[in-house]
């Protein structure tokens, strides 16, 4: 394969480029740093990916199993956004390289890792056939903000919320045949405390370490080859969240006639081809140990933003490649 200049810059915006997340958002309000032991996030200790399919990482990340003390409060129907950010709050979020979906999945509340059959899909974004653009594209783009909706008749209680963005940057081949390649997994999980009236139970039973495999078109694909588009992985958006469409991420288009049908639409946009970064390895977190958790208080939706720390975890193996 032949490597250009515009290839080794991509290459360079890789380093250090992780991703982690710092606050959510409700209805437009800032719920404040979530990060800490206080905190409503369940946070990693670095923005490193997870790339082991196998590991119980891969649901909530390292920490994932460690209750944190406090919930966001938000009623179904709501609009909520993830912040995403790298080194600090409103920087570089994630390298442009590191193209690919984000997907967000809700479950029952739980006090360990949630490594079991116990998620539903409520949100998706892949790529877009018609501008080119990727989710993490539209990431960077809306300063580090995933936005989506809380199913409207979802029943009132408490939830884990896992927002994932998967880079395809290094998917060209499989984490199992070459453990210097793989798709990186970034996902996290927070806190909900949900009110409303409604009676809707999460009931696709998802379970990430066998519903992703390396089968999967979604998990192993080769961003810099010609698509035209792509499969993102996992279940169907759960009916529940006003969508019964597939995880291929196609168009769909309602006909106007008499008799209203729903169409997959084909894009007659070009293939799109990506310059490819030279093969560089990414080493997979170690697994994580759940604690207990204490009682836990309810974060309100008018809480002030905090001020953010600076500066990201050093990464822990310091001959850590992008």
């Amino acid at each position: 394969m032949h490597y250009t200049a515009a290839a080794a810059l991509v290459l360079a915006s890789s380093v250090a480029a992780h991703t982690r997340v710092y606050s959510a958002w409700v209805n437009g309000v800032d719920q404040g740093d979530g990060r800490d032991s206080t905190g409503y996030i369940r946070s990693p200790p670095t923005n490193d990916p997870v790339k082991d399919l196998t590991s119980t990482d891969l649901v909530c990340n390292v920490n994932g199993g460690t209750p944190v003390s406090s919930f966001v409060s938000a009623a179904a129907g709501d609009k909520v956004a993830f912040e995403w950010y790298h080194d600090s709050r409103n920087d570089d979020i994630i390298a442009s390289s590191h193209k690919g979906p984000i997907i967000t999945y809700i479950a029952p509340y739980t006090e360990d890792n949630g490594a079991s059959a116990i998620w539903s899909k409520i949100d998706e974004e892949g790529y877009d056939s018609t501008t080119g653009s990727w989710a993490v594209d539209n990431l960077i783009a809306n300063a580090g903000q995933k936005e989506f909706t809380i199913p409207s008749t979802l029943a009132a209680g408490k939830y884990l919320i896992r927002q994932e963005i998967i880079g395809l940057h290094e998917a060209d081949a499989s984490y199992a045949e070459n453990s210097a390649r793989g798709a990186q997994f970034y996902p996290s999980c927070l806190q909900f405390d949900i009110t409303g009236s409604g009676s809707a139970a999460p009931d696709e039973n998802f379970n990430f370490n066998t519903g992703y495999t390396e089968a999967d078109p979604g998990v192993v694909f080769n961003l810099y080859g010609s698509f035209t588009s792509y499969e993102i992985p996992g279940p169907a958006v759960w009916d529940a969240a006003g969508s019964s469409g597939g995880a291929a991420s196609t168009i769909a288009v309602t006909s106007t006639a008499a008799s209203t049908s729903t169409a997959a639409v084909e894009t007659t946009a070009a293939p799109t081809t990506i310059a490819a970064p030279t093969t560089l390895a990414t080493s997979v977190k170690a697994s994580s140990t759940a604690v207990a958790s204490s009682p836990a208080e309810v974060v309100s939706t008018t809480a002030a933003a905090a001020t953010p720390t600076k500066g990201c975890s050093k990464r822990r193996n310091a001959n850590r490649k992008f």
